[in-house]
């Protein structure tokens, strides 16, 4: 998700793109605090929840909201599959082209390939089986991130580098409609759809160590999110593509990169992208299994084994076969930006905090948590909307099974 940071600064410019990321950075990390601090009450209260749908139900009711919540988490979880499989498919076209220009391969074999491997991980039985992957995917983005804005660093200063242009949209109307795009992919970029999920891994209390979690993950975010926004558009401009790689790598002439850098990280983006994509999996297989397995019987049992088995095989393909069909990776990142990681990460923390210790009305908390609410569901709206508008538009560049990735 970093190397597409590049990409939503080209439809904000750098004033309003630092400001969106600043804003949106403190904004979700302020609600993952609120939210820790729902869990941590609710479990002192006898009630330990370790899925966001059993807390919304305690504190929300068993109604519409309920499932709202249930339909969000679901979209996000399946959209980041999909999308993980989608770009980890187009790395691996990305280096086969610079190894091999003249290749025959098409995007949607390796999107295949990538598919089978995720059918082998799928296995992986719990969330806690994730927790060490979970530390490597945090090292991985700082190592993958290291490269590309050295790398973007490069190509800015070589001789072949691309003219700069960091104009915005001509238009007034779709410079509007572009900014709620981009900001529903940043968004979408900070976005943690399974925070309960992660929290219930943890020895109770909690909050203390999500709260140090949560310094640890923004450190890395303040290193990683900035460099790799700033190197990539200052190297592309309004170029950027979706993944700033592809810009690395342009159809049009020779490598901008060092071809060992590039393939280092392709590696480390690959396994970033294998890890994010079985963590927000683990969601999905979980609600199948309540339905499949029998709690009386061994988790390895054939009984549990072989549903499992089949359960998963047949998710993770669907997933792969969405990608291959429908390969618009930032269209798609902006669409679950919106309808998913803006109500659940930027406006539900807000409600539950409200709701669970509910703030005197004349209290500081309680207007700062309404006003981000009433800001962020019209920026919610909004991105939903302009999100769905450009997927339009550029269905007419789109094939059933394109070799290309659409921006």
């Amino acid at each position: 998700m970093i190397l597409t940071l590049p990409y939503a600064f080209r439809g904000l410019g750098w004033i309003l793109g630092f400001f969106c990321l600043t804003v949106m950075g403190c904004v979700t990390f302020y609600s993952y605090y609120l939210m820790s601090l729902v869990l941590e009450h609710c479990e002192k209260a006898g009630r330990r929840h370790i899925r966001f749908r059993e807390l919304a139900a305690d504190v929300l009711g068993s109604g519409w909201m309920f499932y709202f919540v249930i339909f969000i988490q679901t979209a996000i979880n399946t959209g980041v599959g999909i999308g993980a499989i989608l770009l980890a498919g187009e790395c691996l076209q990305i280096m086969y082209s610079n190894l091999s220009p003249s290749g025959s391969l098409k995007l949607y074999e390796f999107i295949a390939m990538v598919t089978v491997v995720m059918i082998a991980l799928s296995q992986i039985p719990t969330f806690h089986s994730l927790r060490h992957l979970n530390f490597a995917s945090l090292v991985l983005s700082l190592g993958y991130t290291f490269l590309v804005v050295g790398a973007c660093i490069h190509a800015g200063l070589s001789k072949n580098a691309p003219h700069k242009d960091y104009s915005l949209e001509s238009s007034s109307s779709s410079r509007v409609f572009s900014a709620f795009t981009y900001i529903s992919i940043i968004a979408a970029i900070f976005g943690n759809g399974i925070l309960p999920e992660i929290q219930a891994t943890l020895a109770p209390p909690a909050t203390g160590k999500m709260f140090k979690g949560l310094l640890m993950c923004y450190s890395v975010i303040l290193v990683t999110f900035y460099s790799a926004s700033v190197s990539g558009f200052w190297a592309f401009g309004n170029k950027s593509n979706s993944n700033i790689l592809k810009s690395l790598m342009p159809d049009d002439g020779p490598s901008l990169a060092p071809t060992i850098v590039i393939g280092l990280a392709v590696i480390f983006v690959l396994l970033q992208l294998l890890a994010i994509g079985l963590v927000y999996s683990q969601v999905a297989y979980e609600i199948m299994e309540k339905q499949s397995a029998d709690v009386n019987q061994g988790m390895f049992s054939k009984r549990n084994l072989i549903p499992r088995l089949i359960l998963r095989t047949l998710y993770v393909i669907f997933c792969g076969f969405m990608a291959a069909m429908l390969p618009f990776f930032g269209d798609i990142n902006g669409v679950i930006g919106a309808i998913g990681f803006i109500p659940l990460d930027f406006v539900l923390p807000m409600l539950l905090y409200n709701m669970t210790y509910k703030p005197k009305t004349s209290s500081l908390i309680y207007w700062i948590n309404l006003f981000i609410m009433v800001v962020f569901t019209g920026a919610g709206i909004m991105g939903a909307f302009s999100s769905i508008r450009k997927l339009v538009v550029d269905a007419n560049k789109f094939k059933l099974f394109s070799s290309d990735v659409v921006d």
